[in-house]
């Protein structure tokens, strides 16, 4: 398949239960007020963890974790991209 051939991998994100203090409390309540942190990762065809930025509030878009994640070190070689489900931007890797 021409289309996948450049593919390296697949990112998703999954929201895991916390407990912290109720006054830091309100950004990480997700949509239906359960406190959650906001975890991406990425992976290789061989079922690798390749990147983990974890740590976010539960409010945090897949977009936003993203967005830092390629700040803080994570990288998408030019001509490459990763699978990625319609919580993230749609950008060029």
């Amino acid at each position: 398949m021409p289309f996948f051939q450049n593919r390296i991998g697949a990112i998703d994100g999954t929201h895991i239960p916390t407990t912290i203090n109720e006054d830091k409390a309100p950004p990480f309540r997700n949509r239906k007020g359960t406190l959650f942190q906001n975890v991406m990762f990425a992976c290789d065809f061989d079922l690798k963890f390749t990147f983990i930025s974890c740590g976010w509030e539960g409010s945090a878009s897949d977009a936003g974790v993203l967005r830092s994640a390629l700040t803080k070190g994570f990288h998408v070689p030019p001509g490459k991209f990763y699978l990625v489900d319609g919580g993230y931007a749609n950008t060029p890797s």
